[in-house]
């Protein structure tokens, strides 16, 4: 089910991408590049354009918030835990401030 969500998702995101770009601005766009065919596959003027524009909008947020609802997985985050403030332990051996000592305990 989450397979088939993703790549819907994935494709609706390539779309919009493509619908996007096809859309001729203010200064033409790349709509032009294609000799201004992007207007017209979709019907006549623009209204069509960005009527589909705000559908495939609407279908991939649509999704992304199906993705996330039917997400299973276990958070790996500690935020919204109860306690989460670091506990501070006393040093060993009863000494204390001094930097731990490693090696063969001989000084030099």
């Amino acid at each position: 089910m989450v397979l088939l969500l993703n790549l819907v998702f994935v494709f609706a995101c390539l779309l919009l991408i493509a619908v996007v770009l096809v859309q001729e601005g203010k200064g033409g766009g790349l709509g032009n590049a294609f000799g201004g065919a992007g207007q017209q596959t979709f019907g006549v003027g623009t209204s069509g354009i960005t009527k589909f524009t705000a559908v495939v909008c609407a279908a991939m947020l649509a999704l992304a918030i199906a993705i996330h609802k039917t997400d299973t997985r276990q958070s790996d985050s500690i935020v919204g835990e109860g306690d989460i403030a670091p506990t501070i332990q006393a040093p060993l051996g009863g000494q204390g401030g001094g930097a731990p000592t490693g090696g063969t305990g001989q000084g030099g």
